[in-house]
């Protein structure tokens, strides 16, 4: 029987203690002396599901103000001005990076729980401004607060889920998230259905994320706490009886043996940023960094928050599109979770991209309208959809599975808040601009911009990234220092 390194209590050790004691992981033994199975996923799995519920309010809140932007601008008095309208999406996103920036402090100053009731807070008062406000301004400060929660709730998420799981399920729950994502997008366009038809529906739009966000900051409260946590800070009792809680009784011995053991040559929490631009560190560092700016560049989060505008440009009713992009985007997320270990991590990252490419290409020639007559609508209809599935086959799912792996246990957290404050940048930048260059550029020219940027990143993948599928933490950081 083969047993897995992929647990957050079975962390890497050092060489030397691994030469000592080879058998890092051993299955737990009943007082007879028989094997024990594996802790039961049942008991995890509502503490995983109160965490996703922030992965669900990101997608909601990223797709909320897709459908009822054309009323909020004229409701509010900034109709016409598509640089207002851009900062209403990308403001949300600034404040995202805010969020990001302090979401590792919190998380080890507070602990796991307190901070996702802390995230919930701005998610609660930014979107009650936002359905109360009667001015640009105060839709910019809710949408502002709004995109604090939505930095800091996503990345304690992650965190959060892989310290509670079980071994045998984590990959499966680590899945949650991007589908919890997804769910949230659907639902935001679904509510945003009648805003056409009921005056100031965009208001009742804002009200419903409240609801999500009260439930988890209330749900957290009979949660548990991340025993790596509780132990760091010297709370051994309480881990054990937090263990006991996502484990069952008979794993809490083997669970804290092994978070002992790791612990012993865990000297991350001392490592400074600036580490992070020089020497052995780097080349990792600039792949996560650079996939993430990738990520952006390819234009995903436009096609998120201004489909409606495009759909709309073509003459294709928005609502039944959008609808349609919900359930691609969903249905490929289910895709990868599936083909994740099978394909591996590389394959289904650099086919994303190159089919991202494709995709916007298909929405580049579309966009020629007076050759192509009623086929450009099909061609851009069908590319964005396109677009949106291959994204969510790889370019969406694997960074943020991809990128844990290949840093060194020493930068993990750190690297991880560097390159998710990429990821935020850019993202501010590619929204806030997206609609000025659409009437500058034309769509043609940007969209082949776009499809240039995914040629670009499947280009970087297949030269720098590294196949983590099958491979111990090690295996990785090792095969890594030898390209440097």
């Amino acid at each position: 029987m083969r047993w897995k390194l992929n647990s957050s209590v079975y962390k890497r050790v050092p060489s030397r203690d691994a030469a000592m004691d080879p058998d890092l992981e051993t299955p737990v033994r009943a007082a007879d002396g028989g094997a024990v199975g594996g802790p039961s996923w049942r008991m995890s799995l509502p503490h995983v599901c109160v965490a996703t519920l922030t992965s669900f309010l990101f997608g909601y809140h990223t797709g909320v103000v897709n459908e009822p932007l054309e009323s909020i601008s004229t409701d509010l008095g900034f109709a016409g001005n598509t640089l207002a309208e851009g900062l209403v999406v990308s403001i949300c996103l600034g404040g995202a990076f805010v969020g990001c920036l302090f979401s590792g402090s919190i998380a080890d100053g507070i602990g796991r729980r307190r901070a996702f009731q802390l995230s919930a807070l701005p998610m609660i008062v930014g979107a009650a401004i936002s359905a109360l406000t009667n001015s640009l301004e105060g839709m910019l400060l809710g949408r502002f607060l709004v995109g604090t929660g939505m930095g800091l709730g996503p990345p304690i998420a992650s965190l959060y889920i892989t310290e509670v799981s079980p071994p045998s399920v984590r990959g499966t729950y680590g899945s949650f998230v991007q589908i919890a994502t997804c769910l949230g997008i659907i639902v935001s366009l679904l509510i945003g259905t009648p805003v056409k038809d009921i005056d100031r529906w965009w208001r009742v739009c804002f009200w419903v994320a409240v609801v999500p966000a009260t439930l988890q900051a209330l749900g957290m409260e009979f949660c548990a706490e991340s025993p790596q946590w509780l132990y760091k800070c010297g709370r051994t009792s309480e881990a054990e009886i937090q263990f006991e809680k996502l484990l069952g009784p008979l794993h809490v011995k083997s669970a804290m043996a092994e978070l002992s053991r790791s612990e012993r040559g865990d000297d991350g929490e001392n490592v400074k940023y600036s580490e992070l631009f020089y020497g052995r560190h780097f080349n990792v560092v600039f792949i996560g960094t650079t996939l993430f700016a990738l990520q952006q560049l390819s234009g995903i989060n436009s096609v998120f928050y201004f489909s409606s505008t495009v759909f709309r440009s073509v003459g294709v009713p928005s609502n039944l599109a959008n609808i349609c992009m919900g359930i691609a985007n969903l249905s490929g997320s289910i895709v990868a979770m599936l083909l994740m270990d099978k394909l591996g991590r590389k394959i289904l990252l650099s086919g994303s991209f190159l089919g991202m490419a494709f995709a916007m290409g298909l929405q580049a020639v579309g966009a020629n309208r007076h050759h192509l007559g009623s086929a450009s609508v099909y061609l851009s209809v069908g590319g964005m959809l396109l677009f949106v599935l291959t994204f969510s086959l790889g370019a969406g799912p694997v960074p943020g599975l991809l990128l844990p792996e290949i840093f060194p246990n020493k930068i993990r957290a750190k690297a991880m808040a560097l390159c998710m404050s990429v990821h935020w940048v850019v993202n501010f930048f590619v929204s806030l601009l997206f609609l000025r260059l659409l009437e500058q550029l034309g769509p043609q020219v940007l969209y082949t911009i776009f499809s240039s940027a995914c040629v670009v990143a499947a280009i970087f993948v297949r030269r720098h990234v590294v196949e983590t599928k099958g491979k111990t933490l090690q295996e990785i950081e090792v095969s890594l220092l030898q390209t440097q």
